[in-house]
Parts: C-alpha cells; structure tokens; sequence
C-alpha cells in the first residue's frame, strides 16, 4: 500500500509485564494479513527509573525479529503527561528511554498521550499548554536523532477540574511546536466521548487535527462520557454504549465512510485499530478489510487532486 495511509494494522494485546504473551501477540497481529503492528511497550517491564533494562530489551528485539511488519510503533506510558509538573524530569526521562527502545526495535513511531492537570489556584490552561510544548519540543529534538517521530495524541477528560486539550487544542499544540518529528495522531474514539462531553462538533474537531496528523487510533464507541464508571464485566459498559469501548467497526455509530471521504491526514500515515485480539479475534478480518476500503477513499482522492 502507498499515498497517504501507507500501512494498516493492529495494536497487540498488551500482557502482564513478564514478556510472556508478546510473541503470541505480536503472531495473532501478523496472522490477520496486517502490514503494521502498534506494540503496547508500556505494559512490559522494559525500562526501569527511566533505564532500559538490556537484559529485557534483547528479548524483546529477538521477538520482535521473527515479524517483518511493513511499520512499527511503539505505545508510550499510558501516564505520559507533560502538564505533570512535579514528576516532569521523570515523563521525560521515560520518553527519553522510549525512543531509544524506538530506534533500536526499529519503530518509526513513538505514540504520546495529550497532557491534563487540575486547574486550581495559581494554574492557567495557557502556563500548562506552554510547559507541554516546551517539553514536547526537547523530545522531539531527541527523536530527531533517531529519525523517529512523535505523535500527539487526543484523549478524554476523565474527571471534573480537568484541563485536557480538545483535538483542536492539540492540532494548535503541534503546529505551535511546528517541529519535523512531531505529528498529531487522530484517536477518532477519543475525539468522539470528548467531543460529546463538551458540546463540541465532532466532525470540526477532526478537520482541525487532520492537516497535522501523521498516526490513526481506529476503534468504534457510541461517544458517550462515563456516567458511571461501575462494570462488573467490561462487556456490560459495551451493552450500555458507555465510555471508551474499542469496539469493531461498525458496532459503535461513528460514520467512518463519511469521515475517510472527507479527511486527508500526512503522507506515510499509519491506520492502527486499537480492536484486541482478546476480545475480538474473530471481528478483526472484517474490521481489516473495512479499514482497507477506508485508506482507499484517501488514497483515491489524494492521487486524483
């Protein structure tokens, strides 16, 4: 595949920390037909204090090996957050570590959550905004040094007295950067709950990042906020439509075909479906083909402009 989403794939199902599930992941990736694979790296005990710990980082890269996916990306921290103030020299030194880990498993991409922080006396949005970009700009330099890219990723805000970034926020985060190895990436999920919680459009909020964006986040909700929060089972929060879901395709109401024949994103764009094998094994081929179909309408329109 070529224009401007280059590979698609899936994320790997992230295992208890011991490397034991990685390559079992990474073969059920690979057995779909996908040409990209987004490793959860976050959830393995790979770097300690903000260290690579080489013992586990060679297993890791021998794993890895036996895979020849077209792209290959990396998932920072969950926690990443550069409007955490007091632990800011430690989010760095992480992101630091993860794109050594980048550049030395050969992944292209370093995936990096949008920061958030309670606003509380002394504390504006525009000091916190400021701390990000600067902190965003030294990693980015970092991965520079690499050939390895960042991407800004769109969350949610998950409690009240939050300050998160709308998706337009993060778009004019990134273009404030303005650095060559900083992109945004699109989690149309995320945007959705978000964009329902503060009564923003949907759809603008997504033309607003797309010019900027360099990764696809691809996984199907009902863009409904946590109103409550207590599942005994996550397939109950699925038969409620509420929250963060990862569906398949087509289980959610966001209107994909409508979306890809509007947005165009950066050239080499990488489509991953955060849809896990654990719990939707037997959906993937289907969701495979749909996201196919999906890069063909950007990859026809960007060819015939």
């Amino acid at each position: 595949m070529s224009g401007i989403i280059s590979a698609i794939g899936f994320c790997n199902n992230t295992g208890p920390g011991d490397l034991s599930t990685l390559d079992a992941s990474l073969r059920a990736v690979a057995n779909t037909g996908a040409d990209a694979c987004e490793i959860g790296i976050y959830g393995e005990e790979i770097i300690a204090g903000g260290r690579v710990i080489e013992e586990r980082l060679a297993r890791v890269a021998a794993i890895a090996s036996n895979y020849r996916f077209r792209k290959l990306s990396l998932h920072g921290q969950i926690v990443s957050n550069f409007m955490d103030r007091e632990n800011l020299h430690l989010q760095k030194g992480v992101v630091r570590a993860m794109l050594e880990l980048c550049d030395r498993l050969g992944a292209g991409v370093l995936v990096h959550h949008c920061g958030s922080a309670q606003l509380t006396e002394g504390v504006t949005p525009a000091d916190l905004d400021q701390m990000e970009r600067e902190a965003l700009f030294e990693m980015a330099e970092v991965a520079k040094t690499y050939g390895t890219r960042i991407v800004l990723e769109n969350i949610f805000t998950t409690e009240p007295g939050q300050y998160r970034q709308t998706p337009t926020q993060v778009a004019e985060t990134v273009r404030a950067v303005g650095h060559a190895n900083l992109a945004a990436l699109i989690d149309f999920g995320h945007a959705y709950i978000e964009s329902r919680y503060k009564g923003l459009d949907f759809r603008a909020e997504l033309r607003a990042m797309a010019d900027v964006t360099g990764h696809l986040h691809v996984h199907d909700n009902f863009g409904l906020p946590y109103t409550t929060k207590t599942f005994y089972h996550r397939a109950e929060a699925t038969a409620l439509g509420i929250g963060d879901l990862h569906l398949p395709l087509g289980w959610g109401d966001i209107a994909w075909e409508d979306i890809f024949s509007e947005l165009t994103f950066l050239p080499d764009t990488t489509l991953i479906m955060e849809i896990g094998a654990e719990r939707f094994a037997a959906e993937q081929p289907a969701c495979l083909e749909r996201a196919r179909k999906l890069a063909d309408l950007v990859n026809a329109r960007s060819m015939a402009a």
